[in-house]
This record gives C-alpha cells, structure tokens and sequence, in this order.
C-alpha cells in the first residue's frame, strides 16, 4: 500500500466531502477523484511568490487555494460540515496542537475522520530534538498560540541537521555523528521578533515517533482535551520517514483513550520485536567475526602444518644421507682416524 493508499484508505470518495490541508503543489487528491477543497492560511498567489526559488516546491503546480484559514476558526472559513479532513506534514507545524485538532473536530460529520501523515523523528532532520512532552502542548494551548512559540523556534532550528534516512534505518546515525548546523544568533533573532511583532517563523514546533504520538493523544483524551480516536494505524516502513494515523470523531472518553493505548502498545512490541532483531543482528556480526578469526586460525594452521610436513622431510633426507654415510666403505676406512682423533681430543682437554 502506497502512502496515498494509507490517506485515503476506507474513504468514499463517491459521496464524501473533505479538504485537505497544505496540498502545495503535490496535493493527495486532485478535483477529480474526489469533492475535495484545498484548505491553507493564504491564497494561491501569495503561495507561488512565498515558494518561488524553493527547490522542493514547483509554484506552478500549487493549486488554487479554496478556503483561507487564518484570522477566522475554520468552522467559520468552511461555514459547512464534512466528512474528511487530510493534512500530510502538516500536524507538526501548528502551533497550538490541542486547539487545531478540535477545529478540525468542529467541521466533521458525526462518522468524520482526519487523516494525517506524520514524520518520525528518528529518520528526518529533527532527529536529534526530544519528542514532543504534553507540557509543551498545554503551554501552547494555555497562551493560545496562533504562531510557533519562540522556544520552539529555537529548539527546531538550533537542534535541526542533516540526516539520511537509509543511514538512519541501518543504525548507523547516532548523537555523536550528527552535527546541527545552527547560527545561534540568527536563530536567536528570528525567535526575538516573533516574541515581539508575532511574525509567524515556520517551524516544527512538535516532535512525533509513533508511540510518542500515541501516548500524547492518550493523554489529551484522557484530560478531555480531544474527543478523536485513533481509527487506524500505519506504522513507519523500512526505509521510509513518515507514519500514518487515522483519527475519528468520539465522544466516548474510555475508548479514546483505549484506542490511543493500543496504538502505544502495538509501538511497544514493534520496539521489542526491533529490538529483538537488532540483538540477533548483533549476534550474527559477532559471530562472523569469530568466525572469520576462525578462519585466519585455520588457515595459519595449514601453512604451520606445511612446514612441518617440509622440516620433516628435510629432517628425514639428512637422516637418510648419515645411514648412508655410516654404511659406505670410506666411513668404515676412516673408522681407525676418528677414534684417534678422539682419544688426542681428550687428551688435550686434561
């Protein structure tokens, strides 16, 4: 199943109506599959000038934006009910969590849904910032954030690095080989002028794996802070940096917070079944490296047991060369020679 697939799975696009947030150039739905409105905090235009030289953003394939959310709730924006809302990457920008989810939750039909797709920390450039604490979420919602917070500013930004995913996922990045490649004055400036104008400065202001993910909604369900479960679960694939949930309209406070747990647990085995594995990878490499001592040992034996084999012979040769020697006719003749030679070699040593 492809990531769209994991979007839009369950969904009827023959008689559902959502939007889908932030589509940018590369939206998940076009028109045609479904009765979809592009939903973002300014129109097209401004979009195509804001993104223009951006290397990850065509500005001529934005898409016309339907609904402006920005100074008014998107209950307001919309003035209708739907049945679905997507927003891929678009969760970890926002800068009041509890407050965006329950905007979502005030356009949804009853049986409504919200579609996210999430990156894990472990693989993207947030790896070395600590997952998203529920204090953090509270604060934002105490002040009312409408713009990233300067803590946050300076947390995505200072701590922000370069990380390849593939490396990631073979265990081979860790905290002593990821350098941030922060200018702390200008971060320091950027977060300044949002703490005194509130110019909006884009940033991740939260941080998600899985489990992480799962545990703070348990727990925002459990202050009755969100009325959504989680519906559906796609977990973060091999070689890949994204993780998938889909969250549903309830008003039932212990099957919120029973959904969100079986999301944690299920990360919980996941983790242990990895980990299980990475013991096991751990074995194996130690016993190739045995193994290839073994080998090194053998192969020393074998050329030890050569020149064994060789001394042996040659030993054998001289053996053979003295019986000779000893049964030939001059040694026989020179016989009387040698015992005199003895008897003067005594003679002198007196």
């Amino acid at each position: 199943m492809d990531r769209r697939d994991k979007l839009i799975d369950g969904l009827n696009l023959q008689t559902a109506v959502g939007v889908e947030i932030g589509a940018l150039c590369n939206p998940v739905l076009t028109k045609a599959d479904a009765a979809v409105l592009y939903v973002d905090y300014t129109d097209a235009d401004t979009l195509r000038r804001h993104y223009h030289g951006n290397a990850y953003v065509d500005p001529a394939k934005i898409v016309e934006t339907d609904v402006i959310w920005g100074s008014k709730t998107l209950k307001e924006s919309l003035n209708r009910e739907i049945d679905f809302v997507i927003a891929s990457h678009v969760v970890e920008h926002v800068p009041d969590l509890i407050a965006w989810l329950n905007e979502l939750h005030s356009v949804l039909s009853p049986s409504g849904e919200i579609r996210l797709a999430v990156p894990d920390r472990r693989f993207t450039f947030d790896f070395l910032r600590r997952e998203t604490q529920l204090a953090e979420v509270l604060a934002a919602y105490l002040v009312h954030a409408r713009v990233p917070q300067p803590y946050f500013i300076l947390d995505y930004l200072l701590n922000a690095a370069a990380v390849d995913p593939m490396a990631a996922w073979r265990g081979e990045v860790s905290a002593s080989n990821v350098t941030p490649t922060a200018d702390v004055i200008g971060t320091l400036n950027l977060a300044r002028d949002t703490l005194q104008t509130g110019a909006y400065c884009d940033a991740h202001c939260w941080v998600f794996t899985p489990h992480s993910f799962a545990t703070l909604l348990a727990q925002l369900g459990e202050a009755g802070l969100i009325s959504l479960s989680c519906e559906q679960f796609f977990d973060t694939e091999p070689n890949t940096i994204e993780f998938f949930v889909s969250l549903r309209v309830c008003e039932d406070k212990k099957r919120i917070v029973e959904s969100w747990r079986r999301m944690a647990e299920a990360r919980n085995a996941d983790v242990a079944h990895s980990s299980q594995h990475s013991d096991i990878r751990t074995l194996t490499d130690e016993l190739s490296v045995v193994t290839d001592a073994l080998a090194l040992a053998k192969a020393d034996t074998h050329r030890l047991q050569q020149k064994l084999e060789l001394t042996e012979s040659r030993l054998q040769t001289a053996l053979e060369a003295i019986d000779s020697i000893h049964h030939s006719n001059s040694w026989r003749v020179t016989e009387p020679l040698r015992k005199m030679k003895t008897r003067f070699n005594r003679r002198a040593s007196r």
